[in-house]
């Protein structure tokens, strides 16, 4: 399950001023040598919150492909490479710790698609991180469900965020939404279980709070919330 997290926490700060590509990315500083610290919490229904820390480093921009691309290492051991155009934000590859070569996107994850404006819409495919059955083997979804999509869309662009790193203003809200069917038990059958993501982005700061629901749909599953806010940064 924390490897999970942590995947989905990576996921989504890829994206976290200027760096290879169009002007105007100060909602994703891609400077070499810029850093963030986020505190993570997680719970599972009835189960005591989890609390982890996660650090974001940028590194300097290399060629993959015929393009610079910015890597972003993690402190779980994870790399990413993003590219910036006037298209939008997206990721164009990445490696684990168990990967000896950087895995291309294909076609690239789009982070934040431009114009940079309410109404703005793309899908990114995602999976079910914490919802899990009780007593099935496996028990998490993801493991017997495939990718599916989740439509993002930016809803505000003039937020305020507090978190525990400071206050910030003129924020862009990114909300996500997605469903996924799964076979509940005998009475309920098959359901569609509603997941949703809230990201804020700030001008100069990139992510600085996300929050992630999944339900559980009955007693014989498990549901779960997580919720990240910005520690520090460099």
């Amino acid at each position: 399950m924390r490897a999970a997290i942590s995947l989905l926490l990576c996921l989504a700060l890829v994206a976290c001023g200027s760096g290879p590509g169009a002007a105007g990315d100060d909602y994703f500083p891609l400077q070499d040598g810029r850093s963030w610290t986020y505190r993570t919490a997680t719970t599972l229904d009835d189960h005591p919150a989890t609390i982890d820390m996660l650090t974001i480093h940028n590194r300097a921009a290399v060629t993959m492909g015929e393009a610079p691309a910015v890597r972003r290492h993690t402190s779980t051991g994870t790399d990413y490479w993003l590219r910036s155009d006037k298209t939008g934000i997206y990721r164009v590859a990445s490696r684990t710790p168990l990967d000896r070569m950087a895995q291309a996107d294909e076609p690239a994850r789009y982070v934040l698609q431009r114009p940079f404006a309410v109404g703005t819409q793309w899908q990114v495919l995602t999976t079910a991180y914490m919802l899990q059955r009780r007593s099935e083997v496996p028990k998490e979804i993801r493991r017997t469900h495939k990718p599916f999509p989740m439509v993002y869309t930016i809803e505000a662009l003039d937020d305020k965020v507090e978190t525990r790193a400071g206050n910030f203003e003129h924020c862009l809200r990114l909300d996500g939404k997605a469903k996924v069917r799964v076979y509940v038990d005998a009475q309920f059958a098959w359901r569609d279980i509603p997941l949703t993501s809230r990201e804020w982005y700030c001008p100069g700061m990139g992510l600085v709070k996300l929050e992630r629901e999944e339900p559980s749909p009955s007693r014989f599953m498990l549901g779960g919330k997580l919720s990240m806010e910005l520690v520090r940064w460099e």
